[in-house]
């Protein structure tokens, strides 16, 4: 910690690092502990007790946060025919097909979440060097690849704070709770939430303790141990 700045120091000696605390505890303590002069972004760690090298043991999921991420999210949607007006009235930012495919293709990427629908994917699926990198493919693991019916229910999950979340090399998983600015109960509920969806991602191939350790931090704060069982039975609202 010596060749931290003072000011993450400062911050550092309000935390114990040997107490495991109470999630409202530690959320209360994040917003004690920030000192940026931004909005920070609460963040929460898990260190999970699986093994990364083997396939069952992948963890890979979505999680629908009740009370969004704090940012506004700006959603293409790659369709045709009837659908395109469904998706222009559940409040797409972006619509259509061939266009859209040919805007991306030459540069444009103004957007944070693709959603497409099965029949146009042919299209949609020689962006993949384009789009996979940044995360922006659809997929139909994270609920973006859907039938025209469901454009508004996608459309309005990912404009509240929709989070895919994934198993990393080094077995955590990392996740945005929220603002600094959301008071506690909203990103208690956020956090509530996300612990549901990575539980209900369980795999095959876990042994033991699912979910090792958690912590929180702020953008540019240090962690906070959380309490793994009394983080596991908080729940959603």
């Amino acid at each position: 910690m010596a060749n931290r700045g003072k000011k993450y120091q400062n911050a550092a000696q309000l935390v114990d690092r040997t107490k495991e605390y109470d999630p409202k505890d530690a959320v209360e303590l994040a917003k004690k502990t920030a000192y940026a002069n931004f909005d920070e972004t609460v963040e929460l760690h898990l260190n999970m007790g699986l093994d990364p090298r083997h396939a069952d043991q992948q963890v890979r999921g979505v999680a629908s946060l009740p009370h969004g991420l704090g940012k506004v999210v700006r959603v293409l949607v790659f369709t045709q025919g009837e659908a395109v007006k469904t998706a222009e009235e559940a409040g797409a930012d972006y619509v259509g097909g061939d266009d859209m495919v040919k805007n991306i293709e030459d540069g444009w990427l103004e957007f944070d979440v693709a959603i497409a629908t099965p029949d146009v994917m042919g299209k949609v699926s020689k962006l993949g060097k384009i789009l996979g990198r940044r995360g922006l493919m659809p997929n139909p693991k994270s609920g973006t690849i859907v039938p025209p019916q469901d454009l508004p229910k996608a459309i309005s999950d990912v404009r509240k704070g929709r989070v895919d979340f994934r198993l990393d090399k080094t077995a955590v998983i990392h996740l945005p709770l929220g603002k600094l600015s959301f008071d506690d109960d909203r990103l208690l509920g956020n956090l509530a939430a996300l612990i549901e969806a990575v539980l209900r991602a369980k795999p095959s191939g876990a042994k033991g303790q699912y979910i090792k350790s958690a912590s929180l931090s702020t953008s540019m704060g240090p962690g906070i141990k959380l309490d793994v069982k009394a983080t596991q039975e908080l729940h959603a609202p």
